[in-house]
């Protein structure tokens, strides 16, 4: 499943998915474009994963939009941008988006710098463990550009408007510990890939049904109507109560909560 600029794995319910081009420090250009979007899809059908850690290689996660690559081939730029219609998403911003469309709980794990598009496509993960001495930083506007691979969707929902457009407009470079205080970051670990196998193997003692609506309901509804929420917890839970999951769910809480599911009985 592993391609040039991205690595996959999958080892007992886990996807890692890697980027991999350290000699770049992960820059991302159009090849790791298409092939992260490939990624998403294939793991989107493979209900054997019931987790997945991003993540990436070298020692950084990403640097950034590799511009000079991009920009030295105009058509790249222009499949990376076009939509049908405007309310889409093109393929730069389905590399952010699509992690939050999986219906399975989707880690980053950052280490050294997470620049621009590489931060745009963290913030599309459900949970950021980062190390120490990670440096992250929204720097669009440091190149005359706006943020626009989605990443404001997630951005929007866990920090103050006042902070997200102070960091948009600056491309200040967080420190870990500045990045956690404005939420920017779930959780700073000496070991950030310890930490996140420790917490996907928490998550995956879940029914992944159950798993899959809550996360769907939370996305979807975060900043939706009281109504929209409401309407969508009754519909989750009927589905719930109808699968099969459910009953697996239950007795296992009675005879060992502990056990993990090894696959996803169904999807959304």
């Amino acid at each position: 499943m592993s391609t040039q600029c991205v690595k996959v794995t999958i080892d007992d319910g886990i996807a890692y998915v890697q980027l991999n081009r350290p000699e770049k420090m992960n820059a991302i250009n159009y090849l790791m474009f298409s092939e992260l979007d490939r990624t998403i899809k294939k793991i989107q059908k493979n209900r054997a994963v019931r987790v997945v850690i991003l993540s990436g290689a070298g020692g950084h996660f990403s640097s950034g939009l590799d511009v000079k690559s991009v920009m030295s081939a105009p058509m790249q730029a222009v499949k990376l941008l076009f939509k049908w219609l405007p309310g889409n998403a093109n393929l730069a911003q389905r590399v952010s988006l699509g992690w939050q469309r999986l219906p399975v709980p989707v880690i980053a794990v950052l280490d050294g710098c997470c620049f621009g598009g590489g931060m745009q496509i963290a913030l599309g993960a459900d949970f950021r463990i980062a190390s120490h001495d990670s440096q992250l930083s929204v720097m669009e506007a440091k190149w005359g550009l706006v943020p626009d691979m989605a990443g404001l969707v997630s951005l929007r929902q866990i920090m103050p408007k006042d902070q997200a457009m102070l960091l948009s407009l600056t491309a200040k470079v967080l420190s870990g510990e500045e990045a956690l205080a404005l939420g920017l970051v779930t959780q700073l670990t000496e070991q950030p890939m310890v930490t996140a196998e420790q917490l996907a193997r928490e998550l995956m003692k879940t029914s992944p049904d159950a798993t899959a609506a809550i996360k769907l309901s939370i996305n979807a509804s975060w900043t939706a109507s009281v109504r929209n929420l409401l309407s969508r917890e009754s519909l989750s839970q009927i589905r719930l109560l109808l699968g099969k999951n459910r009953t697996i769910a239950a007795v296992r809480q009675l005879k060992d909560p502990e056990k993990p599911y090894r696959d996803r009985q169904s999807g959304w």
